[in-house]
């Protein structure tokens, strides 16, 4: 019997037309499959109503994968698959296992020697570092920064460093929450000639992508408060 595949399926960054941001035949995928794994169920029907789906939920199987989840369970989310059944991988933003709690998943598949087929979509962190203007070929994603104040500028320091000595982009995230604050601590903490570019609300409406030094960002900080947005350094 021939094992079923995993396929990886990109979600919307932003409310849009699901034809402006995903090949047709992502759908096309997606409405032969009966079976999920996902990080929330609500957010992930939302999703696929949106991008088109057409079967009744009732006959779906959604298994939640998030820090909560049972790690004695989660190789079997894919037992289906054994046993010849696609299963689909949603994200809840952009595409799954960057940024992302999937790559779990899909390490277990190739342990069980299950296909991984990823779907186009759009990755905040890629379409970001497109627009900056900043070293494509070499560059670092960080996810997150420490929290306390001290580690976070700690952490700046080594990423500035880096920028220049090693001619590398510094590419993070941060909690839309505390956006403003790691905001006033990289205009505090990196010198005047570095350069930031702040990709907000990436694919939206309100898209902003901007770089400018630290010292022109300076002379007017923009509210990133409960904004997505991603965070580069370069030279």
């Amino acid at each position: 019997m021939n094992k079923g595949t995993l396929y990886l399926l990109p979600t919307f960054l932003a409310p849009v037309d699901p034809n402006s941001v995903f090949p047709p035949e992502n759908l096309v995928i997606t409405n032969k499959l009966k079976t999920f794994i996902v990080e929330d169920i609500r957010t992930a029907r939302r999703f696929l109503r949106k991008a088109g789906f057409t079967k009744n939920f009732d006959d779906m199987v959604f298994h939640v994968l998030d820090k909560h989840t049972d790690r004695m369970q989660v190789n079997s989310f894919l037992d289906v698959a054994v046993k010849g059944e696609d299963i689909g991988l949603l994200s809840e933003a952009g595409v799954p296992c960057v940024a992302d709690p999937g790559s779990e998943i899909v390490h277990i598949a190739h342990r069980r020697n299950i296909r991984v087929v990823p779907l186009a979509g759009p990755s905040s962190l890629l379409l970001a570092l497109m627009a900056s203007g900043f070293n494509g070929q070499n560059f670092v994603f960080h996810g997150y920064l420490p929290i306390k104040p001290k580690e976070r500028s700690v952490a700046l320091l080594k990423l500035e460093k880096d920028i220049y000595s090693k001619n590398q982009t510094q590419i993070f995230i941060e909690a839309p929450y505390r956006n403003n604050h790691m905001l006033e601590s990289i205009c505090k903490i990196c010198k005047a000639e570095t350069l930031l570019c702040l990709a907000v609300d990436v694919t939206s409406e309100k898209e902003s992508i901007k770089t400018k030094t630290i010292k022109d960002w300076k002379t007017a900080l923009p509210d990133l408060h409960k904004k997505p947005v991603v965070f580069l350094l370069y030279k």
